[in-house]
């Protein structure tokens, strides 16, 4: 294990993070127009950190992570990731912080369901493509 959190092994994820950090800003990272933040995680098995830019989905200064994973039949990696080890790092433009996150069940998940579809609407087609019901966490 090394110190520094490691790159997406997927192609436009590692190439998105790496912009994040010779930038030193999430400030102009997009995808299809629409911002992202930069998340790090720890690995649940290895203790790795792990970089994870996600959609901006923000209210009152607390972050939403949707482990949408495209619509996929499996959470994405970083979801059992987060349930092990619940601190995170969020990156929103140059200011880093750390946070608690936590599942969203209910109303408080679908209120920030319904705040990342917003933000991000390609989020509601995701869901249509799986069977399972896409994970929310929030940030705080």
């Amino acid at each position: 294990m090394t110190e520094q959190p490691q790159l997406s092994p997927t192609d436009w994820v590692r190439d998105q993070t790496k912009q994040i950090l010779e930038q030193g800003t999430t400030e102009g990272v997009e995808i299809m127009d629409r911002p992202v933040v930069l998340f790090t995680t720890t690995g649940a098995k290895s203790g790795q950190k792990r970089y994870v830019p996600l959609m901006r989905v923000e209210e009152n200064g607390r972050y939403a992570m949707v482990a949408s994973k495209g619509g996929d039949p499996q959470h994405p990696s970083w979801y059992h990731n987060v349930k092990v080890n619940p601190t995170v790092t969020v990156q929103d433009g140059e200011e880093v912080k750390t946070m608690t996150a936590r599942e969203l069940e209910g109303e408080e998940r679908e209120h920030w369901w319904a705040l990342a579809v917003e933000n991000y609407p390609p989020y509601a087609e995701y869901q249509t493509k799986t069977d399972r019901q896409i994970p929310v966490f929030i940030v705080e």
